[in-house]
């Protein structure tokens, strides 16, 4: 039986009381605070100050305390607008700032079935926006738009683990490898790539995620209009 169907143990208050709600909200506090490094069954128990084998009651693997972490994360993730195109736009703005407040999260989702209550929730607002759209069709476009954002918030996470791990911000970044790239673009050999760093208009990570949403929107819709 799935985690999500095994009904809880009968708590014991004394030590400390326990639920699976309490287990997943001090392991949610661990990742946000040193990253799903920091979470095991052990590390858990010992911020419930409680015993591990405790733990054991209301889940049966650290894969499982994942689960429900994703989980409970989806419930900040509440699409909102008229039509699908809205609906979508929303979805992918709210999994982007879930990730960014929940920086552990980029390493866990899509890479499991999202099967817990709050994912279903999330996904069946989706679903009921597209109504009227050819049912082959839709998997395939929400699919599209959660890739998209997957691939973006990955990026970003890993660009700011690696400032952290450097000490260099995106100026000293520039101040570092700056002079490198003018010396290789003055070469010749990278004509096209040296016009776009040197010419083009360099957006915010805001910007540039809204417009490239907008690009795979466009596409959806306008295959939808044919």
């Amino acid at each position: 039986m799935l985690v999500w169907e095994r009904p809880e143990p009968p708590d014991r208050p004394i030590p400390a009381p326990l639920s699976r709600e309490r287990i997943v909200r001090a392991a949610i506090r661990l990742a946000d605070a040193d990253g799903l490094a920091a979470v095991s069954l052990r590390k858990v128990a010992a911020a419930l100050e409680v015993g591990p084998m405790r733990l054991y009651g209301y889940l049966d693997t650290k894969d499982e305390l994942l689960d429900l972490m994703v989980d409970e994360i989806y419930a900040e993730i509440r699409p909102v607008g008229d039509g699908w195109r809205q609906v979508l736009h929303s979805l992918a703005g709210a999994t982007r700032q879930a990730v960014h407040r929940h920086e552990w999260l980029a390493d866990l989702i899509g890479g499991r079935p999202a099967l817990g209550p709050y994912a279903l929730a999330r996904g069946e607002a989706v679903v009921a926006a597209m109504d009227g759209v050819d049912v082959d069709l839709v998997m395939p476009v929400v699919g599209a738009v959660d890739a998209y954002v997957i691939g973006v918030v990955r990026r970003e996470i890993a660009e700011r683990r690696a400032e952290r791990a450097s000490g260099m911000d995106q100026r000293e970044w520039q101040r570092a490898y700056g002079p490198y790239l003018e010396r290789t673009f003055a070469t010749g050999r990278f004509p096209a790539l040296a016009t776009v760093v040197r010419d083009a208009t360099h957006l915010d990570a805001d910007e540039t995620f809204r417009l490239g949403l907008d690009f795979l929107l466009d596409g959806i819709e306008a295959h939808l209009e044919r």
